[in-house]
């Protein structure tokens, strides 16, 4: 029986319970710490593998971390790495390492799974920057620079040079060094002492019909199986100290088109011969192929290679070319206060906004159907979310309109904390917005259903999608549109004789190298061992069917700092990460449900918070 005081005490709980929810208005806080991994000194890079395998740096060591439960697989003891040392090949479970040992470099392919290496090669040097993966014929094209470090600036130059190696054998068929130098980008522009160098300025290197086609200098085509050149044609790429002002390149059956110089080409994949070229568009940093159609938006915003800032460079706009033809079927110049990527909301209408609209192009003429203020602060992106609607976003806010209307939906807006951390709030909203971007899917810029034709079959990786070099959003999300976790995967170390094995429930592991200590399959019986590499098979078959929804903002949660999580369906802020010292570097994980972070000596994993 309860008694007036039980009474009064119930109705102060259920009091406090409703304030509680008004005060985090629907965001469920993650207060919960998944797991800690304490490691051997301070924690200099963390990098996320399609496997959930965290490749860790410190001073003395190189990790590979469980990312679901926080344990430790294998550690290199001795080493110091850069984070351009170390890059995961895409669609594989090798890891590359550039090795310094005295005045000498190699290369080791190395298992992730035990962190042994499958082959070394004392053949190239230098930093890795970018590669291409043919799964077809097992090559892959590394691209390294040496000597790569330096105070941040413009016009630091470098000579890559291009290794293309039968990734099963490790061996080399051939290399190429570029004929001059090409500006490099800094990793991190604001920095007073030496940083590394990356090719994150440049579009990566793509096998096509048996040829590796370069972007460095122009384009470049060469034969994959011997480097002999069947094409040059050599340009200035980007703009001169900015990056990614020109397009990755689009393939149809007949046709691979890229841009330079502000014209666009179609280039025979039969002879390599030019089809057709446009006159001079201007700037063309994207470029969407549909149905016969290419769209190229002209102008936008780009990182700058000495700035934290990114730069507007127009003239901004929107052409539409006959791919059959090269006409200029027509122009839209009235994006006049910048431009964000572009989006195809349905088969009839593209979707831009500038600094102060939303604007609907009719996809057939050109012509403005609608224009809606969007009143998003320094807008940056536009996005289809899953229930077709067009999302626009930039570093505090985002917003979601109806695409038949330009009804405003809903709207969410995080206010970063005080002045002082503007630097951090513009590294966080990138690290942010490319995460996302990676993870979001592959229809976040292009209707469902639409006929996207590109039959380029080889899987690409640049350092972009490692630390995030670029401040800029708007080239974060161009960039990331199409580029999302595929279904093929190769194997080559012990994953590999766990999928043979799989029937016999018995995994042989093999004798570490001399380099590894602390291996955690060496500690698990053979049936332990098969339920944990099954484990990470199954995690790398859900994140090739995940589509993210959420992208987050740094802002002040109750009781501090944190991150906030907004749902690009709803627009409801589903999600709350407290963290007092916020690592720009952060990893969010929608395969696991964890955000990872580091501390010192610390890595962290919090846990993301439940859907809706």
């Amino acid at each position: 029986m309860f008694t007036a005081k039980h009474t009064r005490i119930k109705r102060r709980v259920l009091l406090s319970l409703a304030v509680t929810c008004l005060t985090l208005g629907g965001v469920h806080a993650a207060r919960a710490q998944q797991w800690t991994a304490r490691l051997d000194g301070r924690v200099r890079f963390y990098q996320a593998t399609e496997l959930g395998v965290l490749v860790v740096g410190t001073e003395r060591s190189l990790y590979g971390v469980d990312a679901e439960a926080g344990d430790v697989l294998w550690r290199r003891k001795g080493v110091r790495f850069d984070e351009t040392d170390v890059a995961p090949v895409p669609g594989t479970d090798l890891l590359l390492l550039s090795v310094e040992g005295g005045d000498k470099t190699r290369l080791e392919a190395v298992d992730l799974m035990t962190g042994d290496a499958l082959w070394r090669t004392d053949k190239a040097r230098g930093a890795v920057m970018q590669m291409a993966y043919e799964p077809r014929t097992n090559l892959l094209a590394a691209v390294f620079a040496r000597d790569a470090h330096g105070k941040p600036r413009a016009g630091f130059k470098k000579k890559p040079i291009v290794h293309v190696f039968d990734l099963a054998a490790g061996r080399e068929l051939w290399q190429r060094e570029l004929e001059s130098e090409v500006e490099l980008m800094p990793t991190r522009a604001d920095a007073d002492t030496d940083v590394p160098y990356t090719l994150d300025n440049y579009r990566p290197p793509v096998f096509l019909d048996g040829r590796l086609y370069l972007f460095y200098e122009g384009v470049t085509s060469l034969d994959a199986q011997t480097g002999h050149e069947r094409r040059r044609e050599k340009f200035r790429v980007n703009e001169e100290g900015l990056a990614l002002t020109e397009a990755d390149p689009a393939v149809d059956e007949g046709y691979i088109y890229i841009s330079g110089r502000g014209h666009v080409r179609a280039i025979s994949r039969a002879d390599g011969e030019t089809a057709w070229e446009t006159k001079d568009l201007g700037l063309t940093p994207e470029m969407t192929l549909v149905r016969g159609t290419l769209y190229v938006r002209t102008g936008g915003q780009f990182a700058r290679l000495d700035e934290a800032e990114p730069a507007a460079r127009g003239p901004y706009g929107v052409s539409a070319v006959e791919t059959a033809t090269g006409k200029v079927l027509w122009r839209f110049k009235g994006a006049d206060k910048g431009i964000t990527n572009l989006a195809l909301a349905d088969q009839n209408t593209i979707a831009v906004a500038d600094r102060d609209d939303l604007i609907f192009l009719d996809a057939a003429t050109g012509k403005r159907r609608l224009k809606v203020a969007h009143k998003v602060e320094r807008a940056a992106f536009v996005l289809i979310n899953e229930r077709g609607e067009l999302v626009v976003g930039g570093q505090n806010e985002v917003a979601a309109f109806d695409q038949t209307d330009g009804r405003n939906l809903w709207r969410a807006r995080h206010t970063p904390p005080g002045r002082g951390v503007l630097r951090t709030v513009a590294a966080i909203a990138a690290r942010a917005a490319s995460l996302y971007f990676r993870y979001g899917g592959a229809a976040t810029t292009v209707f469902r259903g639409a006929q996207l034709l590109n039959t380029i079959g080889s899987l690409r990786w640049s350092g972009l999608a490692a630390h995030a070099t670029l401040p800029d959003l708007t080239s974060l999300a161009t960039t990331y549109g199409r580029e999302y976790v595929q279904e093929r995967f190769a194997t080559f170390g012990v994953l590999a004789r766990a999928r043979q094995l799989n029937a016999a429930r018995n995994v042989s592991v093999p004798r570490p190298s001399i380099d590894v200590e602390e291996r955690l399959l060496d500690r698990l019986d053979p049936s332990q061992q098969l339920d944990r590499l099954s484990r990470f098979l199954l995690r790398r078959r859900r994140l090739a069917a995940l589509r993210g929804q959420w992208m987050y903002y740094y802002t002040d949660l109750r009781g501090g700092h944190g991150l906030a999580g907004v749902n690009l369906d709803t627009g409801a802020t589903e999600r709350a990460i407290r963290l007092g010292d916020p690592d720009e570097r952060f990893i969010s994980d929608e395969a696991t449900g964890l955000l990872y972070t580091a501390k010192d000596n610390r890595l962290l994993a919090y846990r993301l918070g439940g859907r809706e």
